[in-house]
Order: C-alpha cells, then structure tokens, then sequence
C-alpha cells in the first residue's frame, strides 16, 4: 500500500529554507542532492512508514536525509504527515512537532 504524503507549513518552510541556504553559500549541485535525497526518503517512507527509527516523541518518527537535516514524519493508516526538515546544528530542545 502506497500512503499519501502530507507537508506541515513548518515542514514546507524548512525544507526551502535549506535549499535557499545551499544555493546561497554552495551549489546548485549541493542544493540538487538535498532535493533528490528528499524525494527518495519519501518514497521509501511512503511504501513503508515503520522503514525509520521511531523518536521521543509519540507516534513520530525520523531519518537523517542528510548528515545536517532529519526528517520527522508522522503517519496513521493511510497517510503520511512531513513534520520538520530539522537541521541538526539547532539546539535540540527547540524542535516542536
């Protein structure tokens, strides 16, 4: 079963914040990975949700996209919710999900 996917406002303003960043201070090319990185953990997570580690937090769970930015998604039974693209050089206790 294939689950649809859904992008939080925060999760839709972090992932552009990390590319505007890439393009900004490296290449495209840098900027392009991250995209293509994206996509390819979204497909794996929506053929199988469980794929990735489950977190503190309930019914939430993450995956390094790149070694700078997680992923938090959540999901029930047939959709997917993008929570956070969290780059991981911010403190950890002000991640809200």
């Amino acid at each position: 079963m294939m689950y649809s996917i859904a992008w939080s406002p925060e999760a839709k303003e972090d992932y552009w914040e990390n590319i505007d960043y890439l393009l900004k201070n490296f290449t495209t090319v840098e900027a392009q990975f991250f995209i293509d990185e994206v996509e390819n953990y979204i497909k794996i997570i929506a053929n199988n949700p469980l794929t990735f580690q489950s977190t503190g937090f309930k019914k939430v769970h993450a995956v390094p996209v790149v070694p700078q930015v997680t992923l938090y998604y959540s999901y029930n039974k047939d959709e997917v919710f993008l929570l956070r693209f969290w780059n991981n050089y911010k403190e950890p206790r002000k991640l809200k999900l």
